[in-house]
């Protein structure tokens, strides 16, 4: 893909528990290029936000990343200290979280948060209060001098998560990781913070990775696609392409549960039947398989690799295998002789 300004190999992130050690990301790889976005799409449960939070190294204490490589800017961050960590934080990646109310502080004005992410990093005085002003003025802040002088409270959701992208590019950082960020949401504002987030990303270059359940939302503003689910990439490609053309059952599977492309269509909403497995109970070959309306017999005995289906596209399906197609090609032609010759001999 040329130029890349995160990569990730092969991450495993387990998880210490009572019941046991538990793997909730398992052989993960994709990349971003700078001003990229880049959407992890999937269920709650998937490995989305585990994988974001790997990435950030902001695992709760009993996580840990158990083997892969995280590569940003070059630099292999995966077995980094918490002091150099905390250098790249903020400065060089920075991340907006899905309920900014859970993450402002309630007893400081919006300029004193702002001024304290510059400070940490060495902007103080006149210079991080021009900076803060300017930061909300960026994010279309409304009257942004007032909301300087505001607290958490004194503000609307949607002002809230303006606040947030602002402390989030406040030192332009190359990665912006933004973890279900108009979740919280009515629908018009969430459409406004998508509107802000493109047209920050074409003024400051930072690459994305968004962090989302919602297929809707990747097709406005993703360019590319990851779909995880129980805790594995199941496919990826360009937002045209899986969206247009997905591969793997499971991608359609939550195409179909879209009420806007559904009603656009003129089809029936279906609902995806099950739900994701326990990672204490993790099926041993297809993870998909038990909620899959297109499994056969291979799909419950062994699991799929994750195949290329073109050079910029892959799914983790039997049905993307060359040869697994062929050999139910040939069974299912089989079978209808049987049945034509059992018909006949009946009539």
């Amino acid at each position: 893909m040329g130029e890349v300004v995160l990569s990730v190999t092969n991450l495993k992130t387990k998880f210490d528990t009572r019941q046991g050690t538990v793997e909730a990301v398992s052989d993960v790889s994709f990349d971003i290029a700078p001003g990229e976005t880049v959407a992890l799409v999937g269920e709650s449960g998937s490995g989305k936000s585990v994988t974001s939070l790997s990435i950030m190294h902001l695992l709760e204490s009993t996580g840990f990343i158990a083997d892969g490589r995280i590569l940003f800017d070059g630099r292999d961050i995966t077995s980094l200290g918490e002091r150099e960590l905390r250098d790249i934080r903020g400065a060089e990646i920075s991340m907006i979280f899905q309920d900014p109310a859970t993450c402002l502080d309630p007893v400081f004005t919006v300029e004193n948060q702002l001024r304290e992410v510059l400070e940490i990093h060495g902007v103080s005085g006149e210079k991080a209060k021009a900076r803060s002003l300017e930061l909300l003025q960026l994010v279309g802040m409304p009257d942004p001098e007032k909301r300087l002088r505001s607290y958490q409270h004194e503000l609307s959701g949607g002002q809230r998560q303006r606040v947030m992208i602002a402390m989030a590019l406040a030192l332009q950082p190359k990665l912006v990781i933004a973890d279900e960020p108009t979740t919280a949401l009515d629908v018009t504002v969430q459409a406004q913070i998508l509107e802000l987030l493109k047209t920050l990303k074409k003024e400051t270059g930072a690459a994305i990775l968004f962090v989302t359940h919602d297929l809707g939302v990747v097709a406005e503003i993703a360019d590319r696609v990851v779909v995880m689910y129980a805790g594995q990439v199941v496919e990826q490609g360009t937002v045209r392409d899986v969206i247009n053309d997905p591969q793997h059952p499971y991608t359609r599977a939550l195409l179909n549960s879209m009420p806007g492309k559904v009603a656009a269509l003129g089809e029936r909403l279906e609902a995806i039947d099950g739900t994701v497995p326990s990672l204490f109970d993790m099926p041993t070959a297809c993870r998909f398989g038990p909620r899959c309306k297109q499994a056969w017999e291979r799909c419950h005995v062994e699991a799929p690799p994750l195949f290329e289906v073109t050079s910029i596209r892959s799914s983790r399906c039997w049905l993307a295998d060359p040869d697994t197609v062929a050999i139910r090609s040939a069974a299912g032609s089989a079978a209808e002789s049987a049945d034509e010759e059992k018909a006949g001999a009946e009539s």
